[in-house]
């Protein structure tokens, strides 16, 4: 059964036992009321009977109808009937209870059946010494009251009852219709194409009925479809990224795989087992061999920064972050002579920092030869040293044409370039600004980027932790 039904059904039960506890209270409270009514007319019709008794020896004066009295002579344990007396035939019971007024001091009352005639309410009192005064008058009508009573309220109860459910049913099924929303929704939901790549879900629970607790229900709800909607749209993009990276990849390692097997191939001429050809051709398959290498060492390199909590690639110890950055300085110079480059310190004391020299030397290395390769010769080229309460600053700024907004998002994905149109000796993989970021984060720091026409600038910041003055 639904919920709804299942509530109204209790709800039923509930009313039908609260029902019975009522209506078997007010029946008792009525008959004890009736009863006692009934007594206080005993007792009334006896203060005019016991008169006319002690005047006459008998009661003359009739009672109501279907009422009895008679008048014993109580002596020692016998009770003798005074004639003439309006009594049924069965006297028993009016008997018993003269006898048992012999020994009273108060009035008596009983109820008792007198064969014949039914249940009746007897009383009993004192006329005078040995003269014992007993009425009987009928409960019938009590009962009669009794039993309309408890017919009235069982058709009232159950017409109560009824209403009670099928109403209650309904307003049950009104206030849960909120619960049944969010059931359409769920329902809507499981039938959505979660595989799909950019899989989002427009289902949510509306409405403001219900409640407080329908309420929060439906805000958790709703949240829960947030959360699954943000989940999936990570799992879209990673996807999208995954692919993206795999094709990049296969295109990348795709060029020197051809220029080697080409080489390879001109091996079968003799042209080429010239001396001087061959080493010509050796010295190429050598340079493309070099490339792939560098490549395959910078995806490794990615894999294992990703799985850092399997296996840590750095080696961290005591550096100079000054003098590592005077080395990548001196090598760009060396390297690179048609950007001039500038070194600033601004730190006011030394800079000593546990980290790994050598990954630090490669970001930096990285950094300046994407400012050599992606502006035009002359441009100059700032590294600047700062150092602030809880990390080491490391800015490397070119004066070039600077890099489109829309591509600043980008530039640290894996394999992407600005200009598309670059060749691949010029510009690079596209990882080295990835491998940079990565380094840093593995060190706890972060990289981040700022570009207008003029001032392009990538502040390297590493923590505060292991920088130590001396």
């Amino acid at each position: 059964m639904r919920l709804g039904t299942r509530l109204a059904l209790g709800l039923g039960v509930l009313s039908l036992a609260v029902f019975a506890v009522v209506g078997t209270a007010l029946t008792a409270y009525m008959r004890d009321y009736l009863e006692q009514q009934l007594g206080e007319q005993l007792k009334l019709i006896q203060t005019v009977q016991a008169k006319d008794a002690a005047a006459h020896g008998t009661v003359r004066r009739k009672p109501y109808y279907g009422w009895y009295t008679a008048v014993y002579d109580v002596s020692g344990g016998s009770v003798a009937l005074r004639r003439p007396a309006d009594v049924p035939e069965d006297t028993r019971p009016l008997a018993e209870l003269a006898r048992a007024m012999a020994h009273s001091d108060t009035e008596l009352m009983r109820t008792a059946r007198i064969e014949g005639e039914g249940t009746y309410r007897l009383r009993g009192c004192e006329v005078e010494p040995g003269v014992v005064l007993v009425s009987a008058a009928p409960v019938e009508d009590v009962e009669k009251t009794v039993e309309r009573l408890v017919t009235v309220q069982v058709v009232v109860f159950a017409l109560a009852l009824m209403a009670l459910v099928v109403f209650g049913r309904r307003m049950l099924r009104r206030g849960l219709k909120p619960l049944s929303d969010m059931a359409h929704t769920a329902h809507g939901i499981t039938s959505h194409d979660l595989t799909e790549s950019a899989a989002r879900l427009p289902l949510r629970a509306d409405g403001r009925d219900g409640g407080r607790e329908v309420a929060e229900l439906r805000t958790a709800f709703n949240t829960m479809l947030e959360h699954i909607d943000d989940s999936l749209a990570v799992r879209a993009e990673a996807e999208l990224r995954l692919r993206r990276f795999v094709a990049d990849a296969s295109h990348e390692l795709r060029t020197p795989l051809m220029s080697v097997r080409g080489y390879a191939d001109l091996f079968q001429y003799a042209a080429a087992n010239e001396p001087a050809e061959r080493e010509k051709h050796l010295a190429r398959l050598r340079a493309e061999a070099a490339r792939m290498g560098i490549l395959l060492d910078d995806l490794l390199l990615l894999a294992r920064l990703d799985a850092a909590e399997v296996e840590a690639p750095l080696r961290t110890e005591v550096t100079d972050l000054r003098e590592l950055a005077q080395q990548a300085a001196d090598a760009f110079r060396a390297g690179r002579p048609t950007h001039p480059l500038t070194v600033t310190d601004r730190a006011t004391g030394p800079l000593v920092l546990r980290l790994d020299p050598q990954r630090i030397r490669q970001v930096l290395d990285n950094l300046l030869a994407n400012a050599a390769v992606h502006t035009p010769p002359g441009t100059p080229v700032t590294v600047a040293l700062e150092a602030t309460s809880g990390a080491a600053l490391v800015r490397v700024t070119d004066a070039g044409p600077g890099i489109p907004a829309d591509h600043r998002d980008r530039v640290f994905d894996r394999f992407y370039r600005v200009d598309k149109a670059r060749t691949r000796d010029r510009g690079g993989s596209g990882l080295g600004l990835a491998v940079a970021r990565s380094l840093v984060r593995a060190h706890g720091g972060d990289i981040g980027l700022t570009s207008r026409p003029g001032a392009t600038v990538f502040t390297v910041r590493l923590p505060s932790r292991g920088l130590t003055e001396v």
